[in-house]
């Protein structure tokens, strides 16, 4: 590792300190943490497992269920087994190159949530607002291109950060990242040179991702909610309403904690460091940990067949 005038010249590896403020108290947040991870992979393998053996699932909505669940249980695993690596067994230094793997691996994986809740929103769109059409609409064909297309999305605007780091930051501060997992402004705030043009890119992806898919996923739902109260039937709306009430749930969680630790990480300066960290940490933990529960207890049809294929294997 060469220094230059007090800086570092590409380090060859980097330290996470984990939760600053909390080192003390790191190993017990490890805890609840494994246990969300546990239950996140348990909760999500089986809703894959659910919709893979049953034919009557095999239908857009829960086809981008699936696509959900593979993701959460790729996004909480790219970041916890080193996260526990830190507050268990010590283990904070990470080389560099994997930490840009992680770093992409991450924003990935939350671009690519992002993608599939709006392919969701606009499958209940028009399962709601145009049925008759909604069979023709969302083909299988359709839906393979979806899921490329958020998968390549999600590629093409996250690996040109990674290589504006690895390419442009020659020189850094420091080695040591003030946070749990390699985080894009945790790494590029260590920097000894000029970062506008990597805030700005970060700036930009975010609106590109995060902007640009809450604003149809609104215009979707707000025009999927005109269309249930103009239903002559009550029966008609609670039914078309409830089949909302799950995704209304998942949509929330996973972009109101977004945008906390968004705003609080690049604007909540007099904010204590372990309260940005720890909102990231949850924004990308509680997500996985929680959609399986949500379409377990929402969804009907999910539970019974999850219930189904457990009280068949008791019986035999």
């Amino acid at each position: 590792m060469v220094t230059f005038n007090g800086s570092i010249f590409m380090p060859s590896a980097l330290i996470l300190i984990g939760i600053p403020g909390l080192e003390s108290v790191q190993c017990w947040i490890g805890i609840p943490f494994c246990a969300m991870y546990i239950i996140a992979v348990l909760g999500n393998t089986i809703i894959l497992v659910t919709i893979k053996n049953e034919n009557s699932l095999h239908i857009p909505m829960y086809v981008f269920l699936a696509m959900l669940a593979a993701t959460d249980i790729a996004l909480s695993t790219s970041i916890l087994p080193k996260m526990l690596g830190i507050f268990w067994f010590h283990s904070p230094e990470i080389s560099f190159d994997a930490c840009l793997l992680q770093m992409g691996l991450i924003h990935s994986f939350q671009a690519t949530e992002s993608g599939v809740l709006l392919a969701m929103a606009l499958d209940r769109y028009v399962a709601i607002c145009h049925p008759l059409r909604h069979a023709t609409i969302f083909s299988y064909r359709l839906l393979t291109h979806l899921g490329v297309g958020v998968t390549l999305r999600a590629l093409i605007l996250i690996v040109p950060s990674l290589l504006l780091i690895k390419c442009h930051l020659k020189r850094y501060r420091t080695a040591v990242i003030s946070h749990s997992y390699c985080e894009h402004m945790a790494v590029v705030k260590l920097a000894a040179e000029d970062v506008r043009v990597n805030k700005i890119y970060g700036l930009l992806v975010a609106f590109l991702i995060l902007g640009f898919d809450i604003i149809f996923i609104t215009l979707s739902y707000a025009r999927i909610f005109i269309t249930v109260f103009q239903l002559p039937q009550k029966e008609a709306r609670l039914k078309a309403f409830n089949t909302c009430i799950a995704h209304i749930c998942v949509f929330l969680q996973f972009y109101l904690l977004a945008f906390f630790s968004f705003f609080t990480h690049r604007f909540g300066s007099h904010i204590p460091p372990y309260v940005h960290i720890l909102l990231s940490n949850l924004y990308l933990l509680v997500p996985p940990f929680l959609n399986p529960i949500v379409y377990g207890v929402k969804t009907k049809q999910i539970r019974d067949h999850v219930l189904k294929m457990f009280f068949s294997k008791n019986q035999s």
